[in-house]
Order: C-alpha cells, then sequence, then structure tokens
C-alpha cells in the first residue's frame, strides 16, 4: 500500500461553527451598529484633518483573558469617556488573537479555557458575546486582526483595528486589511523601520483578490475595494524607540505623499517604552510635548492598561490574579484614569 501524502502533521480537522451562526446567536442591536458607524467615522475625521481638536486614545488590556475582568474595565473606562468626549474618541482595546515569536497562549479565541484545550469555537462566541457587552455600554472596541479567517465573526463590532509588528510586512494580512470596513493602524517592523508600515498603506488602499470565507464558512474570492483609512502606528524597535519628535517628523515625511492629515498613532508600550509598563506614561507625556508644540500629524496614543498594574504568569490550571494581564505588562487602572484626563487636558490647551 502506498505511504499517503496528506496530513501526515495533522491529529484532527474539525468543523468550526459558521460566522452567520455565531452572528445570529450575539446579534447587533440598532444601538451598536449606530455607536460603531460614528466612532468609525469620528476616526476618520482625525485622520483626514477634518477634525483637528480630538486625539484617538486605544486603551485597554494588552490581551483579554477574562471576560468579567474586561466588563469591569470597560464600565470604569465608559465614565472617563463620557467626560472626555470633547478632547478624545476612547476605543477600549479587546484583543482576542495574540502573536508569539515561540510559542505561548495565543488569545482568548485560541484558547479560551487557558488549558492548552483550544476550543476556538467557544473562544469565537466569548469574544463576539464581550464586544456585543461592551459595545452595548457605549464604549467602542479595537483589536488587532491577526488570522485571516476571525474578521467574519468579530469584524462588525470593530471600531478601528491593528496590524502588528509581525504581520504588517503580510500580503495576506495587507489584502485582509483592504477589505476591512473601519480605519486600521500598521506598525512599524519589529527592526523599527517605517518602510513596511508604508508600503502595507499603500497595498490597503489597493483593490485585491484572494481567498477567504463567507458567512456560511464557505472558501470563497475575495474582491475588495480597498480601504483608505490606514495610518502608521510608531511602536519602536530593537534599536530603541520611535516616539520623539524627530522620528515623528521623520514618519510624517516618509508617508507625506499618501496625503492623509493626521497619519501618526504612538503606541507607549513595546520597544517604546523598552517593554516597562511604568513608562508608559513618560512615553506619553513626552508625545503630548511634541503634539502642543505643534506635531499636529499625530492623531493619537495606543496605551496598554488593566484593572491592576503588572504581568502574571500564565500556565495551564494555575490560579491566576483577577484583573493582571497574562501577557504583556500593563499599568494599572488609576494610573489610567489619571493620564487620559492629562490627555484630554493637552488636547484642550491645543485647542485654545
Amino acid at each position: 500500500m502506498a505511504a499517503p501524502l496528506d496530513d501526515l502533521n495533522l491529529e484532527v480537522l474539525e468543523p468550526l461553527v459558521t460566522p452567520r451562526e455565531i452572528r445570529q446567536a450575539h446579534p447587533i442591536t440598532p444601538e451598536i451598529q449606530a455607536l460603531v458607524v460614528r466612532t468609525r467615522e469620528a476616526i476618520r475625521a482625525i485622520l483626514h484633518g477634518r477634525d483637528r481638536e480630538r486625539l484617538v486614545v486605544v486603551v485597554g488590556p494588552c490581551s483579554v483573558h477574562d471576560p468579567e475582568a474586561a466588563i469591569e474595565y470597560a464600565r470604569r473606562l465608559k465614565t472617563v469617556a463620557d467626560r472626555t468626549v470633547d478632547d478624545l474618541v476612547v476605543v477600549m482595546r479587546t484583543y482576542f488573537e495574540k502573536p508569539r515569536t515561540t510559542v505561548g497562549w495565543k488569545g482568548l479565541i485560541n484558547d479560551p479555557h487557558l488549558d492548552g484545550t483550544c476550543d476556538i469555537g467557544t473562544g469565537l462566541d466569548r469574544a463576539r458575546a464581550l464586544l456585543v457587552e461592551v459595545n452595548g455600554l457605549g464604549l467602542p472596541c479595537a483589536s488587532e486582526v491577526l488570522d485571516p479567517v476571525t474578521p467574519q465573526y468579530v469584524a462588525d463590532l470593530l471600531s478601528w483595528a491593528a496590524v502588528g509588528a509581525r504581520t504588517t510586512e503580510s500580503q495576506t494580512h495587507r489584502e485582509m486589511a483592504s477589505g476591512l470596513s473601519m480605519p486600521i493602524g500598521f506598525k512599524n517592523g519589529t527592526d523599527g523601520r517605517l518602510e513596511s508600515a508604508k508600503n502595507a498603506l499603500l497595498s490597503a488602499r489597493s483593490p485585491h483578490h484572494f481567498l477567504g470565507v463567507n458567512a456560511e464558512g464557505l472558501t470563497s474570492i475575495v474582491k475588495t475595494k480597498g480601504n483608505a483609512d490606514g495610518h502608521v502606528v510608531l511602536r519602536g524597535g530593537r534599536d530603541g524607540t520611535n516616539y520623539g519628535a524627530e522620528q515623528i517628523a521623520a514618519a510624517v515625511a516618509l508617508v507625506a505623499d499618501l496625503e492623509t492629515a493626521r497619519l501618526v498613532m504612538i503606541d507607549t508600550s513595546h520597544d517604546n517604552s523598552g517593554k516597562d509598563h511604568t513608562r508608559q506614561a513618560e512615553v506619553c507625556r513626552e508625545v503630548l510635548r511634541t503634539f502642543e508644540q505643534g506635531q499636529t500629524a499625530v492623531c493619537g496614543l495606543l496605551i496598554e492598561s488593566n484593572l491592576s498594574p503588572g504581568k502574571q504568569s500564565w500556565k495551564p490550571d494555575v490560579p491566576l490574579t483577577y484583573g493582571v494581564s497574562i501577557t504583556d505588562a500593563c499599568i494599572g487602572w488609576e494610573e489610567t484614569e489619571i493620564l487620559l484626563d492629562e490627555i484630554a487636558a493637552s488636547v484642550r490647551r491645543v485647542r485654545r
């Protein structure tokens, strides 16, 4: 008997619940639909210079591993978002997929039970349910788009999305971004270079044809129109930070020919903070100084924050501390609230 040629390294192929079934299980209300439309347009207005009086702030946990803690965080953030609405467009980080340098917990969608069972069907259900609940509070959501199939399940509930440093150079992710309906931030590469982010912006603005899935989960030809609402996210690199006034100016010069008014968001974490969460506020305040000195191409800030500061190690079946990140270290809620009020005050000073 001839040796098999396919699936030599596969353990199982398990059918997955379809996007339509997940969406029907957790439908969007008219109020949520209005919130998503309104927030996407608010971010577009900032990017394209129609609104020069506010900043976008994408803030929240590095990754969501405990939906209960995420909802508590969302309730607190909604209070701040309401009182700063004239100065900020606050969007909560609801990140469910984590790119790993080697191996590790890959996020709520991949492993919702945090036990290595990788019950992706349950993960998709929990992710969408959480997005419905957070949006239902009146707080818009943001996430990183990592797996090209996942947007079919949750993208209608996202007001902003990110393509990460590891995937900005990926043709698959550039094509996917060209068909998504929300503004998207492309991070510079892990080496700190900006060219990959600019190339991603150019690619995502163009129409594409590629393989994907439809609402029934069937393999389909996807034809996109292109997404003109992209921007750069500066997150530092192996050689150091890139949030200073000179680096921001260099980024603006690099993408000047794209003719978008406010194309630069600053990630206060990752290599910009040296992966030290206690430095995020320092990075943020330096960016605000640059903003107040007239660098109007800055459109916003990306901040990793949780109920409590720091991080903890995840291992299957080991109890976790409530409200503490299991991926990147975050600042705690008290510092977050102070920082958001400082950002709003900075915007008001510029406006005056």
